[in-house]
Formats: structure tokens, sequence, C-alpha cells
């Protein structure tokens, strides 16, 4: 057996059905759609429509609690920090804050910032300017010689009913 003479086996490869290309080809006039309604038309994707019937999402109860003002910070381990700074990443003695540990790598997402937790050991000593951090993080960091400082963040939700708020505010000393 030579690599020119490899093959697949016949009937492995089904060329595709051309619809919609006279009668005589078995899949003219309405090309396999069956006539009229939205199934017919293009650009029809009816996405757990069961017919009228009530569908599977709706029927299934539902649990739980999904909270919609939450803060989504990237969570930042000083075991990895610690791992960054062995390996070149993030110099001893610097600086960190979001940008600077996205820079590295280390944060993703995190619309509302950085939250610092104390899995793994730390023995840089580096300056921290977080949006939230566990005891143990602070402990960590500290007692390698560095600091903590944590900022109040206003996370998007926040922003966007404070300015609803000093618009509606706006508007009602207009009236006055």
């Amino acid at each position: 057996m030579k690599l020119n003479e490899l093959s697949d086996n016949v009937g492995a490869r089904k060329g595709r059905m051309r619809v919609g290309r006279g009668i005589g080809s078995g899949k003219g006039k309405t090309a396999g759609r069956g006539q009229k309604g939205a199934k017919a038309r293009s650009g029809v994707a009816i996405n757990g429509f069961e017919g009228g019937q009530m569908p599977l999402h709706m029927r299934i109860p539902k649990r739980g609690f999904n909270n919609i003002f939450a803060k989504d910070y990237a969570i930042v381990n000083l075991g990895a920090i610690q791992k960054a700074v062995d390996a070149g990443k993030i110099a001893a003695g610097a600086a960190l804050d979001h940008d600077a540990l996205k820079a590295a790598g280390l944060a993703r997402g995190g619309k509302d910032g950085v939250r610092l937790l104390g899995k793994g050991d730390l023995s840089a000593k580096l300056t921290f300017t977080v949006a939230g951090a566990s005891k143990g993080a602070i402990e960590a960091v500290e007692k390698a010689g560095g600091s903590v400082s944590v900022i109040e963040v206003v996370s998007a939700a926040d922003k966007a009913a404070a300015k609803k708020g000093t618009v509606r505010a706006a508007k009602i000393a207009a009236r006055k």
C-alpha cells in the first residue's frame, strides 16, 4: 500500500443535496421545506418552541437566585503572584493594581476590580491597591513587608443608578 493509493471507502463522503433546482431533481419548488409558515421562510430559528405546548424550560421548576447587583471581582491568589515574581513578570517591590495584574496575566475579567485572596505563600515585598482583600491575604502581604490598600469601587450598576438619580434631581431642580 502506498500513500497515493489511500482513499475513502465508497460512499464515505456524500455530496450535499442541491435544493431548488427544478422539479426533476426531487427537491424543486419548495426545496424540502413544505408549504408556507415561518419555517418555510429563511432566517427562522424558533428555539425552545414546542408547537404551543408549554416548553421544557418553562415546565421545569426554577431554583436559586441571581443577584444583579453583585460585584464582579477578578480573583487573584498570593501564590500566583509569587510565581509571577519568580518568573520575572512582576518586579519585586512593585506597586500592583488592577491594570498591573492584568498586564502580568493574573487578573482576568473583574469589571469591579481585583480581590486578593491568601492561597499560597508570598515572600516578595509588594504594595497592592485592590478593591478587596481577605484577612489572610492582608496578613501574609504585611508579613512579607508589603502593604495592602483597599479602595472603594463603585460598580457599573451603581454608576448607572447614580447617573439616573442626578438626571432626575436636575430635572426636579429645573422645575422649581
